[in-house]
C-alpha cells in the first residue's frame, strides 16, 4: 500500500527568501548594510601613485575602507628616526572626488587619515576606536625594517544613510588616489637602506539598493560632507597679535580643526594663545581659555579618558555634533547645531597674543567638514 504524503515534492523544494521583504517606509527598513572589496595594490614604492578605478556596488557608499601595510624588503640602516606625524604621512595628498570632479575628501595624509577619523564622527567611537592606533588592525611601524599596518575609513556618510554616494552606475563612481609621501620624509632624512614596499587594500560599507520597493532612497540624495584642509593666512609670528583668517567656505560646518606647525613643518602648541577667539564675521562666537577648550575636546572627542587617546599636538577642534549630548555620537546626529555659512563668510582665529614659538613663523591649516546639502538641510531624525 503506498504511503500518503502530506506535501507534494514542489511545495518542498520551494526557495524560501533569506530576509522579509519590508513594506515601503524608511531606507535603513528597506535596506541592509554589506561590505564589498574595491580593489587590493601591493609592491607600491615610496614617492608613486595609486589611481586604480573604484568598482560598482549595487547601492549607496557609506565610506571607503583602507588599509595601508607596509612590507619588509630588507633592513633600514643609517639613523632612522619616525616623523611626528608617522605612519599617517605615508601619503602626501589623498584625494576622493564625486563623478563630477567634486573634491569631497582632500588633503594630505596625517589630516585626512588620522584627524577626520579622530574629529570627524564618522568613524569609530569614544572608546578610543575613533584612532588607527587603538584598532585591533594596526601594528606600529618597526625601525628596523619599515614593516606596520594601519587601517582608517574615508567617509562619505555623516549621519544616518545621509551623504552617501550613488554606487549602482559604473560611469558615474567616485575617484580615489593616493600619492605616496617619499621615504624619508617618514623613516627620516638620514635614513637608508632597503624600504619597504607599500600595499593599499581597499574596501566598501555600502548600503544595498532596497528590496521590493519603489522610490526608497536615501535622505537628501545628492548631499555631500566634503573635507578640505585649506590654508589660513597670515603666518603667526612669535608673541605676536594676529587674527589668522580662514579662506571663504559656505555650507553648513559641523567640524573645524585648526593645525598649527612651526616654520620646520613640525606640529607644536607653542603657539596658542592663553586665551583664544574664534570670531564668525567679526563677532568673537567663542571666546575661550585654551584649558576650557581642551577640556571640551576631551569631552567631545573621549580624549584624555580613561583609554589611550589625547589630543594630537598642534590640533585644536570646534565640533559642531553635539545636537544630541555634550559628544559626538558619530552618525547619531540631529544637525541643528551645524553651523550655517555662505561664500561670503569670514572665519578668523584670534592670536592676542600668540605664545613663544622656537621656530617662528608658525603657520595654521584648516581641516573643515563642510556639508553641502540638496535643496534644504535636513535635521532631525530622518530615519526615524
Amino acid at each position: 500500500m503506498a504511503n500518503s504524503q502530506n506535501a507534494t515534492a514542489q511545495e518542498a523544494g520551494r526557495p524560501q527568501p533569506q530576509t522579509t521583504v519590508e513594506p515601503a517606509g524608511p531606507f535603513v527598513r528597506n535596506s541592509q548594510a554589506g561590505r564589498a572589496p574595491i580593489y587590493n595594490v601591493t609592491g607600491g614604492a615610496f614617492g608613486g601613485t595609486v589611481t586604480q578605478p573604484l568598482v560598482a556596488r549595487p547601492g549607496y557608499f557609506r565610506n571607503f575602507r583602507v588599509t595601508h601595510t607596509l612590507t619588509t624588503t630588507g633592513t633600514l640602516t643609517g639613523t632612522v628616526s619616525l616623523n611626528a606625524d608617522a605612519p599617517y604621512n605615508l601619503n602626501s595628498l589623498i584625494q576622493v572626488k564625486d563623478a563630477f570632479g567634486t573634491p569631497l575628501l582632500v588633503g594630505d595624509g596625517y589630516s585626512i587619515s588620522y584627524l577626520v577619523g579622530l574629529y570627524g564622527g564618522s568613524f569609530g567611537l569614544l572608546n578610543g576606536t575613533n584612532t588607527p592606533a587603538n584598532l585591533p588592525s594596526y601594528s606600529a611601524i618597526s625601525t628596523t625594517t619599515g614593516a606596520g599596518t594601519f587601517s582608517y575609513s574615508l567617509p562619505l556618510e555623516f549621519s544616518k544613510a545621509y551623504g552617501v554616494l550613488s554606487a549602482a552606475n559604473a560611469s558615474l563612481l567616485p575617484t580615489l588616489q593616493f600619492n605616496y609621501n617619499t621615504a624619508t620624509n617618514i623613516f627620516g632624512s638620514s635614513s637608508t637602506g632597503v624600504y619597504p614596499t607599500i600595499g593599499t587594500q581597499v574596501d566598501t560599507d555600502f548600503y544595498w539598493l532596497p528590496e521590493g520597493t519603489a522610490g526608497v532612497e536615501p535622505p537628501g540624495l545628492g548631499t555631500t560632507r566634503q573635507w578640505q584642509v585649506v590654508q589660513a593666512n597670515p603666518q603667526i609670528s612669535s608673541g605676536a597679535s594676529a587674527r589668522v583668517q580662514f579662506p571663504r567656505l559656505g555650507g553648513y560646518l559641523d567640524t573645524v580643526v585648526a593645525i598649527v606647525r612651526d616654520s620646520t613643518g613640525a606640529r607644536t602648541d607653542s603657539a596658542w594663545p592663553t586665551r583664544l577667539q574664534w570670531y564668525v564675521d567679526g563677532v568673537p562666537l567663542v571666546d575661550t581659555t585654551m584649558t576650557e577648550l581642551y577640556d571640551d575636546m576631551a569631552i567631545q572627542f573621549g580624549l584624555g579618558s580613561q583609554v589611550t587617546l589625547s589630543r594630537p599636538t598642534g590640533t585644536i577642534a570646534f565640533c559642531r555634533k553635539t545636537s544630541l549630548n555634550q559628544n559626538s555620537l558619530g552618525l547619531l546626529d540631529t544637525g541643528e547645531t551645524f553651523l550655517s555659512t555662505n561664500p561670503a563668510t569670514l572665519l578668523e582665529l584670534n592670536f592676542s597674543p600668540a605664545g613663544t614659538i622656537s621656530n617662528s613663523p608658525a603657520t595654521l591649516s584648516c581641516l573643515v567638514g563642510q556639508i553641502v546639502p540638496t535643496g534644504a538641510l535636513i535635521t532631525g531624525l530622518p530615519e526615524l
